[in-house]
């Protein structure tokens, strides 16, 4: 029997219909009374044990090794925690004429979040970019992403971030770090165990996030936090996010020519430094803004739409640019020099197998798509 797959022509994420579909029943079968309090116990069980997935894939020897490529790294990290909350803040002078305060604070939420990995993999593939690059920038943002996040929102946002306070800092320590620490202490033993079942797992991964999102917006449902929200507040949104992305977009890529790197290594700047994870912002949010994570997720997850499919056309048309098959013929070339040199080291750009789902907030990835494949948003997980 054939598996069915998602058909290649439609734009949209499966994984956000998903998500989509679950807002919807949270908006017509809210959890409400005791139902509500055993969904709220069991989201943040999911949360925790999401983090001590994550820290169970992360090989911290294989993020170590891409040290060496430490401009490249600073660079992508400066984009995702630096470049990308100072755009937050400077939103601010939007409200409230283009968003009310609810939006706004989740738009600069979207900034803080570390950047995906798994779709950035792809891209950078397609593009034939640097994926090993991609592989370990994308590690790094995750891992750091864990305790600054947290930190930027408590500068930014503070006390106006929906209940946001030193409780909500006690509370990502204990249900986000020490899961993630754990996983990390006990990999020696589980990680052989978390790759070989990395397809059931990633289900777990998705399956968590989508409960977080379902108690999130049902205690949203409740409290009627949704009637504040006009379709004309949406669509300025949208708007907004389109420009944050454009502006990200050609900062990476141009910001990154400035600096004297290679076509390569802007392919991986600009993927792995102009998106931001869903996987990770979801848990976060739901811990940090609590009965208001449902408004403070939205614009998350429509940039993580839009992104991937900007991106995904981007890879594309990068992959047919004459400079990247002159350079995937000198890189053949090297290959081939390289193999039949006795004891020479092996290079490439291919990622080894595995290593796109070793990091926290990224979901179990798929080997990078093929260059010159169809430029098809990858699932988030």
């Amino acid at each position: 029997m054939k598996r069915l797959r998602w058909p290649s022509w439609m734009p949209i994420d499966p994984y956000i219909v998903l998500l989509l579909a679950t807002v919807g029943l949270a908006a017509l079968l809210p959890a409400r009374g005791g139902a509500a309090h055993a969904a709220s116990g069991a989201s943040t069980a999911a949360i925790a044990f999401l983090f001590f997935l994550y820290g169970a894939r992360l090989s911290t020897r294989e993020a170590l090794d891409g040290l060496k490529h430490w401009r490249l790294h600073v660079t992508v990290l400066a984009c995702t925690f630096v470049v990308f909350p100072l755009l937050g803040t400077a939103a601010r002078g939007l409200v409230p004429v283009l968003l009310d305060q609810p939006l706004y604070q989740g738009l600069l939420f979207l900034t803080l979040v570390p950047s995906t990995i798994q779709s950035s993999i792809a891209f950078t593939s397609i593009a034939r970019g640097n994926v090993p690059a991609a592989i370990c920038a994308g590690s790094f943002s995750s891992l750091v992403g864990i305790v600054l996040t947290p930190l930027l929102a408590a500068a930014l946002l503070g006390s106006s971030g929906g209940g946001f306070s030193a409780h909500s800092l006690v509370t990502i320590v204990l249900q986000l770090l020490v899961p993630f620490v754990a996983g990390q202490l006990l990999r020696p033993w589980i990680g052989g165990f978390v790759a070989r079942h990395k397809k059931v797992l990633g289900l777990v991964d998705r399956g968590s996030i989508l409960l977080v999102v379902y108690t999130a917006f049902s205690e949203g449902m409740v409290r009627g936090i949704w009637h504040q929200v006009s379709p004309l507040r949406l669509g300025a949104l949208l708007a907004v996010e389109a420009v944050l992305l454009a502006v990200m977009l050609a900062l990476t890529w141009y910001g990154a020519k400035a600096l004297g790197f290679g076509r390569q290594d802007r392919i991986a700047i600009q993927f792995a430094g102009s998106k931001k994870s869903l996987a990770s912002g979801l848990p976060m949010a739901s811990v940090l803004f609590g009965v208001h994570a449902s408004l403070a997720v939205l614009p998350l997850m429509l940039f993580h739409q839009m992104q991937l499919m900007v991106c995904a056309v981007i890879a594309k048309r990068r992959s047919h640019d004459p400079e990247a098959n002159a350079s995937q013929g000198n890189a053949r070339a090297a290959d081939t020099g390289e193999a039949e040199a006795p004891g020479g080291d092996t290079g490439g750009t291919d990622a080894p197998d595995g290593q796109e789902s070793a990091a926290p907030g990224s979901e179990p990835a798929a080997s990078p798509a093929r260059p010159g494949a169809a430029g098809a948003a990858p699932r988030p997980r």
